[in-house]
């Protein structure tokens, strides 16, 4: 099988970071800005930033709509931090005019855990990854509120004012999402996990 070309969303945030990290999973990694970059890839990660923005740059640039269009096609996606908010059907606390790409059955709260001085890192059991807790770094994050019945959660984080635990890692089909940023903590487990899907999207489309 030929090594899955991965794109990372050229827009805002840790591009750089998560183009590193998808290397070091074995991927061909390469930044996306334009439609005619993004019909040159396999897959695509949304990294972090600020959603509302990243929102208008895509439709900017042109790329919004091919990009619901190759999610509804089956193209294998992974957003993270606002990558998630990107990726969910629903937002709670986002602007009304706020647009996503859409294709998870969930809804995300923005800025659940609090303002930029009330990040936080922690270690979380995320399911498929039972070797370690991975290392999740938590910046302005969302959370999931509620999931649909085809979604599959990964990982979740224990509330501190409670028992109620807050989704923070999700999949359906070929997309992934969490509310934290992995390619800032040099354990890139969970973009080899998004590699191996790409991989099995892949080979299943070749037969």
């Amino acid at each position: 099988m030929s090594t899955p070309v991965i794109g990372v969303l050229a827009l805002q945030g840790d591009v750089r970071e998560h183009l590193v990290a998808l290397a070091e999973a074995d991927a061909l990694a390469r930044p996306v800005r334009r439609a005619e970059e993004l019909a040159e890839v396999d897959a695509l990660v949304i990294p972090g930033g600020e959603s509302t923005t990243m929102s208008k740059l895509a439709l900017l640039f042109g790329v919004m709509d091919p990009l619901r269009e190759r999610v509804a096609a089956g193209m294998p996606v992974y957003g993270t931090c606002a990558g998630m908010i990107m990726l969910a059907d629903k937002i709670l606390d986002g602007r009304e005019d706020q647009e996503t790409v859409g294709g998870i059955d969930m809804t995300v709260r923005r800025n659940a855990f609090g303002r930029q001085n009330e990040s936080f890192e922690s270690g979380i059991a995320f399911k498929g990854l039972d070797d370690a807790p991975v290392h999740a770094v938590f910046i302005r994050a969302p959370w999931v509120e509620a999931v649909g019945a085809g979604v599959e959660v990964l990982a979740e984080l224990p509330a501190a004012d409670g028992p109620e635990s807050r989704i923070v890692a999700v999949r359906q089909g070929n997309l992934l999402a969490t509310s934290f940023h992995p390619e800032l903590t040099g354990d890139h487990r969970v973009h080899a996990y998004f590699v191996r899907m790409v991989e099995e999207h892949l080979a299943v489309a070749a037969r």
